[in-house]
């Protein structure tokens, strides 16, 4: 079991385990290579597999994470990820462990991360998370929790901004970073779903820290809004949207 962590000589080479062969998804890739260029050197961490396949974990420092969670001296983990073939054979174990690794080689107070009620699809898996020690700290809605070890008994939480929930604005509102590879290619269906059937559509791009840190809703690389009213942090293709539209 051999893992890899990018760095600034090998993050342009290395594959990132998502979208590995999907070609609409390389525009995501190469955006994704050159926002972890800037990041690795702020301590943001990708550890993955030496293997072509979707096994990893990426965290960064609390305070330099782009999502609107606020505390001190911890570690915010943005996505761990074992797929197919590789699930059941102690990955993500393996590479959760890493990450309590370096909190305490580092002298963290401890690792947060973004969770659910109910498991939903691009959040972490509640139950494994458990396991190892993690409990909720904060909620947001009775549905979206943020869960931390702590290593000295202090706790993060969500800031008040991302507590609103909601925006003055009532036309379909995205906000998205270039984090996740498959995003690209969801704000192309998107956008052209919309021009095709003239629904009005906001999109903002969250490209700086203090934007991320201000968001006025759960974040953790994308955003909905409709209506006014956050919806989901899940990413829509066309059929997707489709039925967010059609049950409003």
């Amino acid at each position: 079991m051999e893992f890899i962590t990018l760095n600034p000589d090998n993050v342009m080479s290395e594959h990132l385990c998502c979208a590995i062969s999907d070609k609409k998804h390389q525009t995501g890739v190469n955006d994704k290579r050159n926002w972890l260029s800037e990041r690795v050197k702020e301590g943001h961490v990708f550890r993955k597999l030496d293997a072509q396949g979707k096994v990893f974990i990426e965290y960064a420092p609390l305070e330099k994470a782009w999502v609107p969670v606020t505390g001190d001296n911890y570690l915010y983990i943005y996505c761990l990820w074992v797929a197919g073939s590789y699930k059941g054979k102690g990955y993500g174990e393996a590479l959760l462990q890493s990450c309590i690794d370096d909190a305490k080689a580092q002298g963290k107070s401890g690792i947060c991360v973004l969770s659910s009620k109910k498991k939903k699809p691009f959040l972490s898996d509640k139950k494994f998370m458990l396991k190892y020690g993690f409990k909720v700290v904060d909620a947001i809605n009775d549905e979206y929790e943020l869960l931390a070890l702590s290593l000295d008994g202090s706790q993060p939480q969500f800031t008040a901004d991302a507590r609103k929930q909601t925006i003055e604005n009532k036309e379909l509102t995205i906000y998205y970073g270039v984090q996740c590879p498959y995003i690209p290619n969801c704000i192309e269906q998107i956008y052209n779903y919309c021009e095709n059937n003239q629904v009005p559509l906001r999109l903002i791009e969250v490209d700086t820290l203090e934007k991320a840190k201000q968001l006025p809703c759960i974040f953790n690389n994308w955003a909905v809004f409709y209506n006014g009213k956050f919806e989901t942090v899940h990413l829509l293709n066309e059929g997707l949207l489709k039925k967010l539209l059609q049950l409003k």
